[in-house]
């Protein structure tokens, strides 16, 4: 069963090109300063200017060639496994790379295959897109919450950086907002399948830090500092979806799934079985030194989640599962309950099924999916549509 993110992609937030946007005007205004000065050999690169022009949203050629090559090493491992249908969210980029990972993985047989989006299906609620089901989830509070966080970080750690740089540009004058646009200047050179100059600009704690107000954003989203315990209760519909098909229960399971989301989609599971929660949780007020929450890690652009139902019946009693997350296999240490669990990372289903009780006792429309979702008997939200109830 896979669930794949889309491959990299430009800016996907308005707050993100308006801090890219704002450093090439900064550079733009400060442009005689530059060429006066003295540069460091890894900022002369702006001496030329430096313009960044990227679609926002849309997948890159580089995203294009990273779901082509997945699709092509997961035929490779997987030989004896087929499907005649793929479902993707309905995003466009999250579609394209159905395309493209098809494309690589059945070649000209892809127009046998049926491709589809999560308005295609019948289900009630979406285990890809599950937050296009929750009417009454606060996106807005959850939204400030994030930037919330991810604001007081950056405070934080941003203003050395730019006082650093200030000195190496005279007369130039960046603001936090322009350094920050350089950090994700960073970032989406490298999505649009270019070196980028500015990755060499920081050192490794300032990019680790940038790092950190991702996974601070991400976990406040719809990780586990979400508003509400919200994120945990939409990954709930991944992980009884994954359950039921592991075992059978519906009697019509199939022996491969490919499937295409979001890193929400991936972040939101992985909260709900507990698989990355940090304690104490993550904080405004300072990197951990350890930390099991990482975006870099965990939902890159192009992450790709493989679980496995397998027997062994040298080793094991019973079905075992295990995650492959990103080509390694991710321990399932809350279910190992041998040595051979802990040695492969594996559990029972049997045992994976018993520690997800948080998940399995959790059903659309139920309390506590209400207490979140706000679902009600006036109206339902189906596959992003509202529906009168009883309609």
């Amino acid at each position: 069963m896979l669930l794949h993110r889309h491959g990299s992609r430009g800016p996907a937030f308005t707050d993100e090109e308006h801090m890219i946007n704002s450093l090439v005007n900064t550079l733009e205004g400060g442009r005689d300063a530059i060429q006066h000065a003295h540069l460091p050999e890894n900022l002369r690169f702006l001496k030329n200017g430096y313009d960044f022009d990227m679609e926002a949203q849309s997948l890159t050629i580089i995203g294009r060639q990273q779901l082509f090559n997945h699709g092509v090493e997961f035929g490779l491992k997987y030989p004896n496994f087929n499907t005649e249908t793929l479902l993707s969210s309905d995003v466009q980029r999250v579609i394209d790379s159905m395309y493209f990972f098809a494309q690589g993985r059945f070649g000209h047989e892809i127009e046998n295959k049926t491709l589809r989006t999560v308005k295609d299906t019948q289900d009630l609620v979406s285990w890809i897109t599950p937050w296009n089901h929750c009417p009454g989830m606060d996106w807005q509070h959850g939204t400030n919450a994030s930037n919330q966080v991810g604001a007081e970080w950056s405070s934080t750690y941003l203003p050395p950086i730019t006082y650093r740089l200030n000195r190496l540009l005279p007369g130039v004058g960046l603001n936090d907002t322009d350094t920050h646009g350089a950090l994700y200047a960073c970032a989406y050179d490298l999505a649009a399948g270019k070196e980028s100059p500015w990755c060499n600009v920081f050192y490794a704690h300032e990019l680790a830090a940038f790092e950190y107000e991702m996974d601070l954003i991400l976990d406040a989203t719809i990780g586990y500092l979400a508003y509400n315990n919200t994120g945990r209760v939409l990954g709930s519909v991944f992980v009884n979806k994954l359950i039921e098909r592991f075992s059978n229960a519906s009697e019509e399971a199939q022996s491969l799934y490919l499937e295409f989301g979001h890193d929400a989609t991936i972040i939101a599971a992985m909260a709900a079985m507990d698989l990355n929660r940090d304690d104490p949780p993550l904080s405004p007020h300072g990197q951990p030194l350890r930390r099991k929450f990482r975006t870099s890690y965990q939902t890159p652009f192009a992450a790709n989640m493989i679980w496995e139902r397998f027997t062994c019946k040298e080793f094991f009693d019973g079905p075992q599962i295990r995650l492959v997350l990103n080509e390694e296999t991710y321990p399932l240490l809350s279910c190992a309950k041998t040595m051979r669990d802990r040695k492969y990372g594996t559990c029972s289903l049997e045992a994976f099924t018993g520690v997800n009780e948080f998940s399995t006792s959790i059903s659309f429309d139920d309390d506590t999916w209400e207490a979140v979702c706000g679902a009600h008997s006036e109206g339902l939200y189906v596959q992003g549509e509202f529906l009168a109830a009883y309609e």
